[in-house]
């Protein structure tokens, strides 16, 4: 699997819109897309700070993935996300390679873009997305 580049990292937030306010107020931090991913149970938006990108994601309700993840360790750092040229290659490098996938088969992700996620048990603590370009 060739990783590209590093396409986010993503914080988990009670209040999307309280979020984006403070990254913009703090950082200058500019909306480059924002969605709701039913299939996640997520509203969620990509800022642009500086030449990286940051997604904030807020579930739409408490017995959702990030709900549950809100409950369980409160607002932070969700995942990092990875971008791959091909996804369904990567999905097939990485079980290949003994990872515990979360998707073995890509889903939508915001901005168009298909993605899926890597146990954070297989990855030392820490959830990882990978993401078409």
């Amino acid at each position: 699997m060739l990783v590209e580049t590093m396409h986010h990292v993503a914080f988990a937030v009670e209040d999307l819109d309280e979020a984006l306010d403070t990254y913009r107020r703090l950082y200058g931090a500019e909306l480059e897309a924002r969605g709701r991913l039913e299939s996640q149970g997520v509203d969620a938006a990509y800022v642009t700070i500086g030449r990286d990108r940051v997604e904030l994601v807020s579930p739409t309700g408490r017995d959702t993935p990030v709900g549950r993840f809100l409950d369980r360790r409160g607002p932070g750092m969700h995942h990092v996300a990875f971008e791959v040229g091909n996804i369904t290659e990567a999905i097939r490098d990485l079980t290949t390679a003994g990872a515990t996938l979360i998707d073995t088969e890509p889903r939508s992700g915001l901005g168009g873009h298909d993605v899926a996620f890597v146990h954070h048990e297989s990855q030392h603590g820490v959830l990882i997305e990978v993401v078409s370009q």
